[in-house]
Order: structure tokens, then C-alpha cells, then sequence
């Protein structure tokens, strides 16, 4: 059950961070995809360099990354996550959490936290015995966090008691259980069929040369992870990029052209309940294609362009009863008004706006801007987040769209 979720594990100071090496390499195992958050304390206790390497991702410990000023949105971070675990969680952060403390990246990532919170706690068994602890513990299953239960034995202290954290089996244990016995309305695509198109075209000039756009494809990409993390059959018809999906379980189909794009996707939109076009397409193509490269001159090089045909519309005019056809709009100037034509003209039913003059968003980014039209021209606009964040808010959308 932790194949394909994301795990964000805290680890705060205490002598069972080194714990947290193995926990992540069993979660990794699994095949869940793990984020770390460490105090600052906890440094002192596990190197960032060893997490870093077990969990493939970067280690974030401040709100800002001190060499180029990152912000490490500890909002997106909440959102991310399935799942939040705190291990070891000291009693110094739980009574901060207890209390709504908020002074490092993983306390205010837990209060921005929306999914299930595990606590492992650890400590000396008086410090775990002393009311304020009890109290705070309490508290904090109120808030409905789950208390994974330490173990009795010897303390780093010498004694002997209850107080240590349970081990890294037992915990990683404890997670797939409680995912197993999640609900079905948790997972609200499965079962559905979901085609997304991504990426840029290049359109040939000659063997050497040829035309294209700045599209990365990870808005794209982060749209089919998330599809697929909801429970979707997801196929992603992709352009040529080096970036792919984290989740095994997506179907790619490689493009290059926009002849090819439109071929793969006419075939992918037949049998799907939800398309979402997030290709860059090229909207010329050369009109001949050199079949050796072409020499310089003296004079000037005249390449004529024709028109790609329009994915978008010709899904749009083939789109069946119960299929639901999502575009994107990437606009300069008069967006509202352009997307809301592209709607229309498209017969979609919900059109993504992003414009180059947003700061973060487009091509480039790890992050996105965006504003979706219905066709009922209902319009919602969105804070800047991570393109994770984006694709899931796209989902949402879509799934209330249809019910």
C-alpha cells in the first residue's frame, strides 16, 4: 500500500534520529516517495548528506534555501504529502505542536498539514511519564494525530523503561496498515481512464536542425502523477523532454512532431473518460523538410510555415457523451478573453489560464499561476504553488466538475 504515495517524514533532535536512515529506506523499498524535514537540532544527531542519499530528494531544514533565497513553501509541502510523519517526534515538538508553535519548517509544515499525521514518539521514560507530556500527547490525538506507541527498553540514558521509539519495521508497519484500510472515496479516479499530452513538438527543418518551444512537460508530468496517485489508468502522450513520471504505473507514448502528437492522441482520447491537453504543440510546421542539411549562403534563408492541424479542436469535435476535454491557454496579452474563446471554439469543458506575464509561471518554472473557466464560464483563480499543487488542484476541479 506505500507503493506510489508520498511520505513526508520529520525528524526532529533526538538520539533515535538515527533511526529515520533505515525508516526511509524501507519506505523507498516499498516504493513510496519520501520528503525530509529536519530541525535544526536534528543535524546534530544524523547528517542531512545520509537522508538526502536514501531518499534521492534534497534535505529541507529552513524556510528559505541559504544559498539562492529558495522559499521552502511548507504549504506545498503539507499538500504534497499522503502522509506526514513525525520520527523521532521529541517531547520539545510535541508540546510546540500541542500548543501551535510554529518556529522551524516542520512545525509549520504540521500546521499546514491536510493529510494523516503519525507521531513515533521518543524520550526518556520520566520525560514521557511527566503530565505536561501526557497532557500534550492527548492533545495532539484530539487534533487527530496518530500516536505510534513507544517501546519498553533500555533508554540512551541507561535506564530502563518505556521511552524508546519504536522500531523502523513496526512503524513502516503501522503506515501500510493504515493505508490499506483507507476508503475507496480516497482514491476518487480509480477505475478511470485519464489521457494527458505533454511537453513540446519539434517540427524538422532539415536532419540538424528544427523548431520548437521552451515547454519542460512538467506541468504535464506532474498532472499524470497525480491522476495516477487518485487511482487513474493514466497513458501520457509526451514530447521530447528529459523529465518523467515518478509513478511506474503511468503508460507513455514518446512524440515528436505535431503530426505525431495528434496520431497518438486522436488514439489515446478514444477509449478515456478525462483528456487533458497540456502539450506545447507547435502551431507551424516547415513546409518541406530538407532530407540533407541545408548550407549557408550569402543571402538570407526563407523557411515557409504551415499550420499544425488543432489538437484541441479536433478532440473537441469527436468528444463523446461522459468524456470530459480539459486545455490550456498560455497567454501574453487579453487572456481572459482569449481563453474563454478557446473554450468555446474547442468544445471544451474546462479551459487552465496561465499567462508569460505572471511572475513563476509557464515555461521554466517549478511553479504555476493559474485561473480555470468552465463552460459555464465559472472562474477560479489560484494562488502561485508548485506544480504538484497546480495538478491537484486541476483534479479537484475536474472531479467536481463531473459529479
Amino acid at each position: 500500500m506505500l507503493k506510489g504515495r508520498k511520505i513526508l517524514l520529520g525528524v526532529t533532535g533526538g538520539i533515535a534520529a538515527y533511526k529515520a536512515a533505515v525508516i526511509i529506506r524501507l519506505l523507498v523499498k516499498e516504493g513510496a516517495e519520501v520528503k525530509v524535514i529536519m530541525t535544526p537540532l536534528a543535524k546534530e544527531f544524523i547528517t542531512p548528506l545520509t537522508l538526502a542519499t536514501l531518499s534521492k530528494n534534497p534535505i529541507l531544514v529552513d524556510f528559505f534555501d541559504p544559498e539562492d533565497g529558495r522559499w521552502n513553501s511548507h504549504i506545498d509541502l503539507g499538500l504534497w504529502a499522503d502522509l506526514f510523519l513525525i520520527a523521532p517526534a521529541t517531547a520539545n515538538t510535541m508540546g510546540k505542536m500541542a500548543s501551535g508553535i510554529a518556529d522551524n519548517l516542520l512545525l509549520t509544515t504540521y500546521l499546514s498539514a491536510r493529510c494523516p499525521v503519525f507521531l513515533a514518539p521518543a524520550m526518556d521514560l520520566d520525560m514521557l511519564a511527566h503530565p505536561a507530556t501526557v497532557s500534550n500527547i492527548e492533545k495532539l490525538k484530539s487534533f487527530g494525530c496518530h500516536i505510534i506507541e513507544p517501546d519498553t527498553g533500555e533508554l540512551a540514558s541507561g535506564l530502563e523503561g518505556k521511552g524508546r521509539m519504536a522500531e523502523p519495521e513496526a512503524i513502516v508497519g503501522d503506515l501500510s496498515e493504515f493505508l490499506s484500510k483507507k476508503k475507496i472515496t480516497e482514491l476518487p479516479l480509480r477505475g478511470k481512464r485519464v489521457f494527458i499530452n505533454a511537453g513540446p513538438t519539434v517540427e524538422p527543418i532539415d536532419p540538424v536542425r528544427y523548431i520548437s518551444n521552451y515547454s519542460s512537460g512538467r506541468m504535464g508530468i506532474a498532472l499524470a502523477d497525480e491522476a495516477a496517485r487518485l487511482g487513474a489508468e493514466v497513458t501520457l502522450v509526451l514530447g521530447p523532454v528529459s523529465l518523467k513520471p515518478s509513478q511506474k504505473s503511468v503508460v507513455i507514448i514518446p512524440v515528436k512532431t505535431a503530426a505525431e502528437m495528434k496520431t497518438a492522441s486522436l488514439e489515446a482520447f478514444r477509449d478515456c473518460e478525462i483528456a487533458i491537453l497540456a502539450a506545447a504543440v507547435a502551431d507551424f510546421t516547415p513546409e518541406k523538410t530538407h532530407e540533407t542539411k541545408v548550407k549557408r549562403g550569402d543571402g538570407d534563408m526563407v523557411i515557409r510555415l504551415r499550420p499544425t492541424e488543432d489538437i484541441a479542436a479536433s478532440l473537441g469535435k469527436i468528444k463523446k457523451r461522459g468524456q470530459f476535454l480539459a486545455g490550456f491557454a498560455l497567454e501574453t496579452d487579453n487572456e481572459l478573453e482569449n481563453a474563454k474563446g478557446k473554450l468555446r471554439r474547442k468544445n471544451l469543458d474546462m479551459i487552465i489560464l496561465n499567462s508569460l506575464r505572471d511572475d513563476g509561471a509557464g515555461f521554466g518554472h517549478d511553479t504555476n499561476l493559474i485561473t480555470i473557466i468552465d463552460r459555464n464560464n465559472n472562474i477560479d483563480k489560484f494562488e502561485l504553488k508548485s506544480k504538484d499543487g497546480v495538478a491537484l488542484d486541476i483534479l479537484k476541479k475536474i472531479i467536481s466538475l463531473m459529479h
